[in-house]
């Protein structure tokens, strides 16, 4: 391993005494003190603590200044991949600071840990997400460093691959969104596929072959179901490593369609949201804002509800808990408004198509616009 920085050392020494409150050193195996709570202690000598390190066994000091440059304590060597590599020193009486020796170490590990997965996946997440983005912008790479990337992480540029796209709504409390996103993080990780990335400002992007998918489609469902209000999950269509940013969109399209259902749709089962979602954010919106920019929201959710009961004024009724003649006035109403009566099928088609552009999606149609202005779309690499 190599050797601790100073910074990690204060970081592990100050770490320990926010929970005892008592100062705290790191030792180097030769006595010298790499940090402390105490900085004049910082550069000094620790007798007992090079002791500790050399017998690997804990000392404790009863009194002060008994050996040379050490105050009364509990000094525990710690080891790291079967190598001594520190000790750690707590100030105080033994009988009360004792009780912290094995919290230390434990924090001690966690941190050095830590600092050796950073800096072990730093460089590796970023390729990934380099590779990921790349991908699914259809933005070209290096070819050479994309190849030796598949090699190194097994994948093959022959095997045809689906983008599962997880949109966050903008609405949600993001003082919770740590929890969610580990939830989301988990599920990409159980897929096997290292292929998968945050893309701000609210989107994570998974790429997973085409036969990995169906064991792990319940998953993605249940995840959808789990946070219908917080998230929906999109799903692309098949390709190859090279045309994925078409996965991609057809995600964006299936994700604006399962914020709209159950908060899972597939690509592959859409059939109304392909036409709509191969229309331009802004044209969907004119078309709404024409169609039902005169209605309220409380006139729109009346339409959704009746479009959503089949046109059928009994079911309509019940849900919306009025009378026939009171959902008849409303629609009469939204005909004055519109022009177009809900009632008649060509007409209530153009009202339905409103509602799916734009005032239906209109948090869909904000998070896409952003995407295609951070991802960028091509036509390959």
């Amino acid at each position: 391993m190599a050797e601790i920085s100073k910074k990690t050392a204060q970081q592990i020494v100050d770490s320990v005494k926010d929970v005892c409150g008592h100062d705290v050193n790191f030792i180097r195996p030769d006595g010298s003190i790499l940090a402390s709570t105490n900085p004049e202690r910082v550069g000094t000598y620790h007798e007992i603590g090079h002791r500790a390190a050399q017998e690997g066994q804990p000392i404790e000091v009863m009194e002060n200044d008994s050996f040379y440059g050490t105050q009364q304590g509990v000094n525990l060597p710690f080891s790291h991949h079967g190598t001594i590599v520190a000790v750690i020193g707590i100030t105080g009486v033994p009988e009360e600071v004792r009780k912290y020796a094995y919290l230390a170490q434990r924090i001690t590990a966690l941190l050095l840990r830590e600092q050796e997965y950073d800096a072990r996946n730093r460089n590796e997440q970023v390729e990934t997400d380099y590779v990921v983005r790349a991908l699914s912008s259809g933005k070209p790479m290096n070819h050479g460093f994309y190849l030796d990337f598949l090699a190194s992480h097994g994948l093959s540029e022959e095997v045809r691959y689906r983008t599962v796209l997880v949109r966050l709504s903008t609405r949600y409390n993001p003082a919770n969104l740590s929890m969610v996103e580990q939830k989301i993080l988990t599920v990409f990780r159980e897929t096997g596929s290292p292929l998968f990335t945050f893309h701000f400002p609210n989107e994570y992007i998974l790429i997973l072959p085409k036969g990995d998918y169906p064991p792990r489609q319940q998953q993605f469902e249940r995840l959808a179901a789990e946070f219908r209000e917080i998230l929906s999950v999109g799903v692309g269509a098949d390709h190859k490593l090279v045309h994925q940013y078409r996965s991609f969109r057809e995600a964006q399209i299936a994700a604006r369609a399962g914020a709209e259902r159950a908060g899972y749709a597939d690509f592959e089962q859409l059939d109304l949201e392909l036409l709509s979602g191969s229309i331009p954010v802004a044209v969907r919106e004119s078309y709404a804002t024409r169609t039902l920019g005169k209605l309220s929201e409380k006139e729109r959710h009346i339409l959704e509800v009746y479009f959503a009961a089949d046109c059928s004024l009994k079911t309509a009724a019940e849900k919306l808990y009025i009378h026939k003649n009171t959902l008849q006035y409303q629609l009469d109403k939204i005909h004055a408004l519109t022009g177009y009566d809900p009632r008649v099928f060509r007409e209530g088609v153009i009202l339905y198509l409103g509602l799916q552009l734009g005032f239906g999606n209109t948090e869909a149609n904000a998070a896409e616009t952003t995407a295609e202005n951070t991802l960028g779309t091509t036509s390959g690499f």
